[in-house]
């Protein structure tokens, strides 16, 4: 690839879960019931979010998600033995629901509910459930403080991708490749590395809403469907509380359609680690970075760059992935078909 290393920081075991979403979900939820306590609250940890959790009585947990996120507060309710519900899109892939209600089917007293989103536009239960707590990733007007606790629990992988670097006896990062859903994600990055590391955002190509909202100057939404593979990419606006991370640091951002997964997929796979379609999206944007000049002038990459991937997410939607690889994965190197996947140039933005 013409760099000096490429670390990839591997999310597909976390928890007993096949990506990072818990992370933000359980802080989130340590700082809203924090707040419901008042006084002395106890310590940020899992013994301290349980003892809030039998001061406070069980709530029900709900949320929205066309990813990883449902699952993470789908286990997180679980655990703690609180009823769930969880909204997903229409159309959402059987396997993706079938996890969800592994992810939160089990525990004491875990009732399950889950709805496909309403298109007329109406949230939530029929019923109002003044006991229930909304945990969303996303923010909008009047709904900002959650998503911004979301995003600091996210900061927990670049604390210790700091650590296991060390570890490994490699350089801090020169460039940071990250997945953009809503944003947040990537913000919790921007927050943790501003000022010491460049970094590049990858979307898909029809789902490209900060890629978008860049070229405005403003947030922006792109309009569904959003169909690709990557499934917790899938998103067609920027959070409000992510936007001005985003507009202000991001050093380059690269939409790029579903036909740079298989490569990545093979590659992530012959190092060991079995990723989803959205885990290999940052790998999958690497690749098409490296493969445009205007992309290596501006994120400053030689022979000596030290760059870091994410790996979001495992396998999520086996029958997707076999679709995605078919016939061609017939275990050879994929090195041929660097920066020339089928489908012609991923879309590059630097702001």
């Amino acid at each position: 690839m013409g760099v000096g290393t490429v670390w990839v920081k591997d999310e597909t075991g976390r928890l007993g879960l096949p990506a990072f979403k818990i992370l933000g979900a359980s802080w989130a939820l340590w700082r809203m019931l924090t707040e419901e306590a008042g006084s002395h609250p106890p310590s940020a940890s899992w013994d301290g979010l349980l003892e809030l959790a039998r001061r406070i009585g069980p709530r029900r947990l709900v949320t929205a998600t066309d990813g990883n996120h449902g699952r993470g507060v789908a286990r997180l309710a679980s655990m703690l033995g609180w009823p769930c519900t969880v909204f997903v899109p229409l159309g959402t892939a059987p396997a993706r629901i079938r996890r969800h209600r592994i992810g939160g089917g089990g525990g004491r007293g875990g009732r399950w509910r889950l709805r496909p989103s309403r298109p007329t536009g109406r949230r939530g239960p029929r019923r109002s459930d003044p006991a229930a707590l909304l945990l969303s990733d996303t923010s909008w007007p009047g709904y900002e403080e959650v998503p911004v606790w979301v995003t600091e629990g996210y900061r927990t992988i670049f604390a210790e991708l700091d650590e296991q670097l060390e570890d490994a006896g490699g350089d801090a990062p020169d460039l940071l490749v990250v997945q953009i859903g809503v944003g947040s994600l990537a913000a919790a990055a921007i927050e943790h590395y501003r000022g010491r590391v460049r970094l590049a955002g990858v979307e898909p190509i029809d789902a490209a809403c900060v890629l978008a909202s860049l070229r405005a100057g403003r947030i922006v939404n792109v309009p569904g469907p959003h169909r690709s593979l990557m499934a917790g990419l899938n998103c067609g606006t920027p959070s409000r509380t992510a936007w001005p991370l985003l507009r202000s640091h991001l050093d380059a951002v690269v939409a790029i359609g579903d036909e740079w997964l298989a490569p990545a997929i093979r590659w992530l796979g012959e190092a060991g680690i079995e990723a989803g379609e959205t885990g290999a999206a940052g790998l999958a944007g690497l690749t098409a970075l490296l493969g445009s000049d205007r992309a290596r002038t501006v994120l400053d990459v030689g022979p000596d760059t030290s760059v870091v991937v994410l790996c979001t997410e495992g396998v999520t939607d086996p029958d997707g992935r076999r679709r995605l690889l078919g016939d061609e994965d017939d275990g050879e190197s994929p090195d041929d078909d660097f920066g020339r996947p089928p489908g012609g140039d991923p879309a590059l933005g630097d702001p």
